[in-house]
């Protein structure tokens, strides 16, 4: 009888295992695992929120991150942040939302290495600007600085406020290319000045030899290269 009693407890167990196996099969398959439907839901909430900050419909943002999304997620196309891209779709109420939201990271990089201040910098955005760097974004950054971008379109305003925030005035790019090398491959002859007046060194090269003048010369900005010769002999002579 004994015998008889233990077959059947197997027999019953062996059922009990292959009915939860099908269970979690059958889960699996129609996504019903709490696993799956969190991903599903952290997706479905990633393409909303990318959604509102391009539409600039900072109403129901503060909801969706209230509701638990991470401000910081990044979108797939150019591994950008929401404010990033609010910054690149002028979505300004967005851009303030986020600002403002908690656990925002300023510094964050996108695929191609920008931040929220370098891509504020590059679109000439000055409130961006100047409200990122309030909330003590990071000015200086390794390879391309917001400070290159700003000398780059000619935005003096810009260049101002980041050097006043610290800015390495002769940061290098990754071939060493210098905010001053990049006024004058642009022609902005007075982002040129107001760098050289700042302390930029006109002398600098890249890695293929290059100097600000030689940029003015090759992209025939004959006034830029005239001025800073002369800039460079003078302060020869002294």
């Amino acid at each position: 009888m004994l015998k008889f009693d233990n077959r059947v407890s197997a027999i019953i167990s062996r059922r009990l295992l292959l009915s939860s196996l099908a269970g979690i099969a059958l889960a699996v398959t129609l996504g019903a695992l709490p696993g799956a439907t969190f991903a599903a839901n952290s997706a479905a909430n990633s393409d909303e929120f990318f959604k509102l900050v391009q539409m600039n419909d900072y109403r129901r943002l503060p909801k969706l991150l209230a509701s638990g999304m991470n401000p910081n997620v990044v979108e797939s196309k150019r591994g950008e942040t929401g404010l990033m891209l609010a910054i690149r779709e002028e979505s300004m109420n967005s851009f303030e939302v986020l600002l403002n939201a908690r656990g925002i990271d300023l510094n964050l990089r996108a695929r191609n290495g920008d931040t929220a201040l370098m891509v504020a910098s590059y679109k000439g955005n000055v409130s961006a600007v100047k409200s990122l760097l309030a909330k003590e974004a990071e000015p200086n950054t390794t390879g391309w600085t917001a400070l290159h971008y700003a000398a780059a379109i000619g935005n003096d305003e810009i260049v101002q406020l980041l050097l006043d925030a610290s800015a390495y005035i002769d940061a290098g790019s990754p071939n060493q290319t210098t905010p001053l090398m990049m006024a004058a491959r642009e022609g902005k002859i007075l982002t040129v000045k107001l760098l050289l007046d700042s302390g930029a060194d006109a002398r600098l090269k890249n890695d293929v030899g290059m100097n600000a003048i030689d940029f003015a010369r090759k992209f025939d900005h004959e006034d830029i290269a005239d001025g800073l010769t002369s800039r460079l002999n003078k302060a020869s002579q002294k």
